[in-house]
């Protein structure tokens, strides 16, 4: 089964537009900002120390990203990053404005919130995801959002943070240009790519990587 692909610079041309690069959310939250541009830190588990740093690139709304986090992740969680054995990096990429919302909605929680949100979207993706009307995609978002202990107020401001959208936006185009990522999930590791994989296989390459 083919993994999911996509032209970097087409497409967050088309997220751009899609959001208006203000992020209608619900309709609203249109308006733009002259401000700084927000600082789009990478989501990091695992040891900050470690000689061995794993990066995956992935979209909310990718269902090979969701088996994958649903079959392996919970693995390389417990034997390797809860462990401290390597450094895991999250980094976002976005199909459709679907994914960015989920992004934005995902990085409202703070780092400490992140994580526990990611693993909620991909689980529940068949169901927050499924449908062609944005505004049930926000509400569905709103209701995990309540599932992290965030309110609507909240969850509101952080989708309508027009910066915080174009600076995603522009992160995304810059890392996935510069490890050439054309298809998710995807992997970075000792600076060589690979593809979607089983935990076996992933495990080998970790522990080869270890061993060094």
């Amino acid at each position: 089964m083919k993994r999911r692909e996509f032209n970097g610079l087409i497409l967050a041309g088309a997220v751009i537009a899609l959001s208006g690069a203000r992020m209608a959310w619900a309709q609203s939250g249109d308006a733009a900002t002259d401000a700084p541009a927000p600082d789009v830190p990478d989501m990091v588990q695992g040891s900050p120390d470690s000689k061995v740093v794993l990066t995956e690139y992935a979209s909310f709304t990718c269902p090979h990203c969701a088996r994958w986090h649903e079959t392996v992740y919970p693995q390389l969680k417990t034997n390797y990053i809860d462990t401290g054995k390597i450094k895991f990096i999250y980094r976002e990429v976005y199909f459709d404005r679907y994914g960015l919302w989920a992004a934005m909605l995902a990085r409202c929680g703070g780092e400490l919130r992140y994580f526990g949100i990611k693993d909620i979207l991909y689980k529940t993706q068949a169901e927050w995801a499924a449908t062609d009307q944005p505004t049930q995609v926000v509400d569905n978002l709103k209701r995990i959002g309540r599932t992290a202990g965030m309110d609507d107020k909240t969850v509101d401001a952080c989708m309508q943070d027009a910066a915080m959208a174009k600076a995603l936006v522009a992160k995304f185009e810059a890392t996935t240009k510069a490890d050439g990522i054309d298809s998710t999930p995807s992997f970075i590791l000792d600076g060589k790519k690979y593809s979607n994989m089983d935990y076996a296989d992933l495990a080998k390459l970790l522990d080869a990587e270890l061993a060094k």
